[in-house]
């Protein structure tokens, strides 16, 4: 990858050599500010049960192909998409603990942003700049989970596909990321609607006449090639041809679309969501004030994500990755001429190269101190999201069986009490599907029959947050608490 403006210019070699050190620079702070932006305490809901299903499947040296952990879906087919992300996690966890998860899942993400900034041809500075932008809008759906990943392989998809008009030979890794891809994560369809979106940029940009036909005969011959053998390994994962479907059962459940916050299109009235609506209003701005500088390929690619953007919280971090090249250049047009000023008088400093170390260096003190804080915070946040107190109370008391528990519990009930436990619900919505999903929210809350999982199953523990509406409910019919405490309570049912 080159600068445009910082690593390409003709100047003497001086010039070139603290052009190559401020673009350096600009990386360093780049991958470190994206890196500590990352690094976050391990909360995620399912990360509970990914340890212990990466720990039965390096135990067993089988894969799950039915429920294991639940009383209400037990043997129910599942397609565990994610299990190579299993093993990786808990290979992660058992070999590191917490700071190894931490530090590998703030890495792939920082991986993918560093692939954005390169991609930009723009100045380092302008490059930095709008990456570290973009990069808020993605934080919401980051962390210690299998999406990450492929938060990781999309980037790298996206810089492959760019280069690949220079070096079209590299196109022939993308069959071999999307065989580990199908196995780590049904993310694996934006890899394929990517090279189908290149597909259709390249004819759109001949039939506009940026390119001609004849060199966009040879780009749709490549990249329909690849499409092609990409298909065609996707079913090579333990659950064959399933996998194609896999991803358009996920996105047509209406349970999940309504009840999973990621799921659902983003509520810019949060704060957690105003990057992302900066980042739309910077790309309508760039529509609205150079229209004829965006090319139809660029325009197919933003509106494509942009629409996945609008659909799922969880396909913001796509947008970041498609949109951080485009901003860049945009941006890069506007500061053009000052840029190109400042650096044609730039010189090898050593007083500068001392003060640019001193950054990177002083970045990096942070990050390690970060990461070792996020380690001796990661009980806190455990005990402050999960129910600790109650889980060591069964622990104690030996109490073992059917356990009716919130929705996102389940993961942590299932990491912490399995075999001896088996949950009502967890963080696989899939395998329990959209009826179970519905019932248990209407349990929670009281709503309608909210009294069917007592009915259909012998249930007599439940394990509920203090302030639930259903602890009311089971107290109503007979259950009492047998252990509380700020945060959850234990009921058993008085035969």
């Amino acid at each position: 990858m080159k600068f445009e403006l910082m690593l390409t210019s003709n100047s003497n070699t001086g010039n070139r050599d603290s052009r190559y050190a401020y673009g350096v620079m600009f990386l360093c702070i780049t991958a470190l500010g994206t890196f500590a932006m990352a690094a976050r305490s391990v909360v995620d809901p399912d990360v509970w049960w990914h340890l212990r299903t990466g720990q039965l499947i390096l135990q067993n040296h089988a894969i799950f192909y039915t429920d294991p952990y639940s009383f209400t879906a037990f043997g129910r087919p599942w397609i565990n998409h994610e299990w190579l992300s299993d093993v990786l996690m808990y290979g992660l966890y058992s070999m590191g603990s917490w700071p190894a998860l931490i530090v590998a899942f703030a890495c792939f993400a920082s991986v993918a942003l560093v692939l954005a900034f390169l991609r930009c041809k723009a100045s380092p500075a302008v490059a930095a700049m709008v990456t570290i932008c973009c990069a808020t809008a993605t934080m919401p759906s980051l962390g210690a989970r299998p999406q990450v990943i492929s938060f990781l392989l999309i980037g790298i998809f996206l810089a492959i596909l760019d280069w690949s008009e220079q070096r079209p030979s590299i196109l022939a890794f993308l069959p071999l990321l999307m065989l580990f891809w199908v196995n780590l994560h049904a993310g694996y369809a934006a890899g394929i609607a990517l090279i189908v979106i290149y597909l259709a940029g390249a004819a759109l940009d001949a039939a506009f006449g940026i390119a001609t036909w004849e060199q966009a005969n040879i780009r749709l011959q490549k990249l329909g090639m690849v499409l092609i053998v990409c298909l065609a390994v996707i079913p090579l994962n333990p659950y064959g041809f399933k996998m194609f479907g896999y991803p358009f059962e996920t996105l047509r459940s209406q349970a999940m679309q309504n009840l999973i916050q990621e799921w659902a299109s983003p509520n810019f009235h949060e704060l957690k969501h105003a990057p992302a609506l900066v980042l739309l209003l910077a790309i309508l701005a760039i529509f609205a004030l150079k229209p004829r500088r965006v090319l139809p390929s660029e325009i197919l690619l933003l509106l494509a994500t942009v629409m996945g953007a609008m659909f799922s919280v969880r396909h913001i971090p796509i947008l970041a990755l498609a949109a951080i090249p485009i901003l860049s250049r945009m941006l890069q047009e506007q500061v053009g001429e000052f840029s190109q000023i400042q650096t044609s008088n730039l010189r090898l400093d050593p007083r500068k190269l001392i003060l640019n170390g001193a950054i990177v260096v002083g970045l990096l003190v942070f990050v390690t101190v970060r990461v070792i804080r996020l380690n001796n915070l990661q009980l806190k946040s455990e005990t402050a999201n999960f129910p600790t107190g109650a889980v060591t109370f069964l622990l104690e008391q030996n109490i073992k069986g059917r356990l009716l528990n919130p929705y996102d519990w389940g993961g942590y009930l299932i990491w912490k009490l399995y075999p001896n436990t088996q949950v009502f619900i967890d963080g696989r919505a899939d395998v329990y599907g959209d009826k179970l999903i519905d019932q248990s929210v209407a349990s929670y809350y009281l709503r309608g029959s909210w009294d069917i999982p007592l009915k259909s199953w012998p249930i007599k523990t439940a394990l509920l947050p203090a302030q639930a509406p259903l602890v009311q409910g089971l107290q109503a019919h007979g259950w009492g608490p047998i252990y509380a405490d700020h945060q959850a309570v234990v009921l058993q049912h008085s035969d």
